[in-house]
């Protein structure tokens, strides 16, 4: 049974994971510079501090920590505000969640600013009862606190609330908070997408069939 659900947003409805890997890259391809080959996997680990040093030792760039940070800032919210498209089939699955009468909010790891100027324009935004951000809660998805807050706004209860996630360790959160797991396919997590499919309740390589979705969850 499913009377609510709770959806990531980054790489479950946006195909807006790369952005991450190669926001470097887009920065300095603005000032005219190439990057190095696997700019993306030197920075993957690096707090965006330590990236900016990294960048303006590197590429002996003319600009304060500050400065580079800002400019990464505003490639990657331009990312977001013009160019991050919906994964394969979300308009239409949430379409039919409405149909059927399911709360559905949102959670994510990214910044309002980021997110909700990108679902306005794809034209989602409404689906959802509200946003949460993991930092407007507190903390990330280490902690199953915006699941929580999620579905206490929906007032559903936690055995019939699905999370769609993509990522390995949001759903292991959410798993063991109590939740159901519609795990969903993204090529960030490719490396533990066996773990992924054996946490996850349903897992569904995109949205694109809402109903053999239903259909698995209303036999369960």
């Amino acid at each position: 049974m499913i009377t609510g659900a709770i959806f990531d947003v980054d790489g479950t409805l946006l195909d807006s994971m790369q952005i991450w890997n190669n926001a470097g890259e887009r920065y300095l391809r603005k000032l005219g510079i190439k990057a190095e080959l696997d700019l993306g996997k030197v920075m993957f680990s690096m707090s965006m501090v330590q990236g900016a040093a990294y960048l303006k030792e590197r590429y002996q760039l003319q600009f304060t920590a500050e400065e580079i940070i800002n400019g990464i800032n505003s490639t990657i919210q331009d990312f977001y505000d013009h160019q991050v498209k919906l994964k394969p089939g979300v308009k239409q699955f949430l379409g039919e969640m409405t149909k059927c009468d399911i709360k559905m909010t949102a959670a994510t790891s990214s910044d309002r600013s980021l997110i909700e100027k990108a679902m306005d324009r794809l034209d989602i935004n409404g689906f959802f009862d509200r946003i949460f951000t993991c930092s407007e809660i507190g903390t990330g998805k280490s902690k199953p606190d915006i699941y929580l807050a999620a579905k206490q706004y929906m007032d559903t209860e936690i055995s019939d609330t699905w999370v769609f996630e993509d990522a390995y360790h949001a759903i292991k959160t959410a798993k063991n908070a109590g939740f159901r797991i519609a795990g969903v396919y993204d090529a960030s997590s490719m490396n533990v997408q066996k773990e992924i499919r054996e946490i996850s309740d349903v897992y569904l390589y995109d949205l694109t069939d809402f109903t053999a979705f239903i259909e698995i969850v209303n036999h369960r």
